[in-house]
C-alpha cells in the first residue's frame, strides 16, 4: 500500500515538472545583459555601445550595462568575452581593428573567427584620404602623380604601426604603384596634428577625427573610402570614382557574442538591433557623431569579417607589417 502511494506521488511530481518547466528555462532575457567595450571610455566604440545599450534595454525589457575593459589595443576585453558563458548575457562591441589584429599579431589569445558569434553590424562609415594644405594635390590622381614623381619622399601618418590606417595606406600604395614612408603616432589625434603641422603630407583617418579640421580648412580630403559617397561629404569623390573600383576603406562597429551561443538568441538579438537601428532618435544620435547606422544578418557580418581578415593578412605579408 505504501509502495503504491509512493509511486503515485513520484509520478505526479514528474508530470508537474513537465507541465511547469523550471525557472531557468524561461524566455530570454531573464536578467540584465552586459556589453563589453574593449577600449577606454570616450571613443567611437564606447559611444556606439552606449547608444545601443539604451536601445536594447527598451527592446528587450532588461537593463543592458556597458563595461569598459581596455588594454593591449582591445585584446584584454575581447579575450574576456571569448571566454565568457555562451548564454547571451555577455556581448562584445568591436571596431574594424578587430579584423586587423589577426593579420598583424600572431599571438592573440583567441581566434578572431572561431571564438565569436557575429550578431550584427551597427555602424559603417568610410575612412577619408586627407592631405596637408601645403600638398599640391586636390584629387587622388594628382596625389598619386606627385608621389610617383617623388618616390619614398612623401611621409604619411598613422595612429600607430600595424593599425587599420597603416594597412589601408599600404594597400592603396600597392594598388597605386607608389612608395611612401610611414610615420607612426600614438593615436589618431596626434597623427592629425602632425598632418596639420606639415610633419607629414598624407593620412587615412576617420570622418569623426577629420571633419572639424576639414571644416576649418586646416587639411583637405581628396577621396572617401566608401563605394558610395559619404552623406556627410557629398562632394567628395569615392575611391571607386577615383580609379580604385575594387578597394574599400571603412571604419565600422559591430556586436559579437561568444561562439556557441544558441542560434535563437543570436536571432533575437539581431532582430532587436535591426529595429533599433532604424529608429529616428538612434539614427540621429549616431549621425550627430558623424556615423551612419548599418545592419546586417549574422551570416553577412561573419562573411565580412572573414573577407577582411584575408585581405589584411595579404596586405601585411606583402608590406612586411607585423607587431612581432
Amino acid at each position: 500500500m505504501h509502495r503504491r502511494i509512493l509511486i503515485t506521488v513520484i509520478a505526479a511530481l514528474g508530470l508537474t515538472g513537465l507541465c511547469n518547466p523550471p525557472s531557468f528555462a524561461q524566455a530570454y532575457p531573464a536578467k540584465p545583459l552586459k556589453i563589453i567595450v574593449p577600449f577606454a571610455p570616450g571613443g567611437v566604440t564606447d559611444m556606439v555601445s552606449r547608444v545601443m545599450a539604451q536601445g536594447l534595454t527598451a527592446e528587450l525589457g532588461q537593463a543592458v550595462i556597458v563595461e569598459n575593459r581596455a588594454g593591449a589595443s582591445g585584446i584584454v576585453g575581447t579575450d574576456t568575452v571569448a571566454k565568457s558563458a555562451r548564454d547571451g548575457y555577455t556581448l562584445l562591441v568591436v571596431a574594424s581593428s578587430h579584423t586587423v589584429s589577426p593579420a598583424t599579431n600572431a599571438k592573440l589569445p583567441y581566434d578572431t573567427e572561431r571564438d565569436f558569434a557575429p550578431i550584427s553590424l551597427v555602424v559603417r562609415d568610410p575612412l577619408l584620404f586627407v592631405v596637408g594644405n601645403t600638398v599640391p594635390a586636390n584629387t587622388l590622381s594628382e596625389f598619386i602623380a606627385l608621389a610617383k614623381s617623388q618616390p619614398a619622399k612623401i611621409n604619411y601618418a598613422t595612429p600607430g604601426p600595424a593599425s587599420q590606417s597603416h594597412l589601408v595606406t599600404e594597400l592603396f600604395s600597392q594598388r597605386a604603384g607608389i612608395k611612401m614612408l610611414e610615420v607612426p603616432y600614438r593615436g589618431g589625434g596626434p597623427a592629425m596634428l602632425a598632418l596639420i603641422a606639415g610633419e607629414v603630407q598624407f593620412a587615412v583617418l576617420s570622418t569623426q577625427l577629420s571633419a572639424p579640421h576639414l571644416q576649418s580648412g586646416r587639411v583637405r580630403a581628396i577621396a572617401s573610402g566608401g563605394r558610395t559617397r559619404d552623406p556627410h561629404f557629398p562632394n567628395l569623390p569615392t575611391l571607386n570614382e577615383s580609379g580604385f573600383p575594387e578597394m574599400e576603406a571603412l571604419q565600422w562597429v559591430g556586436i559579437l557574442a561568444p561562439a556557441g551561443m544558441p542560434n535563437d538568441i543570436v536571432t533575437r538579438l539581431n532582430a532587436a538591433l535591426r529595429r533599433i537601428l532604424v529608429k529616428p532618435d538612434i539614427v540621429s544620435k549616431l549621425a550627430a557623431q558623424g556615423m551612419t547606422a548599418a545592419t546586417s544578418s549574422p551570416d553577412e557580418f561573419k562573411a565580412m569579417i572573414s573577407a577582411e581578415i584575408r585581405e589584411w593578412k595579404d596586405v601585411a605579408q606583402k608590406a612586411g607589417i607585423s607587431l612581432q
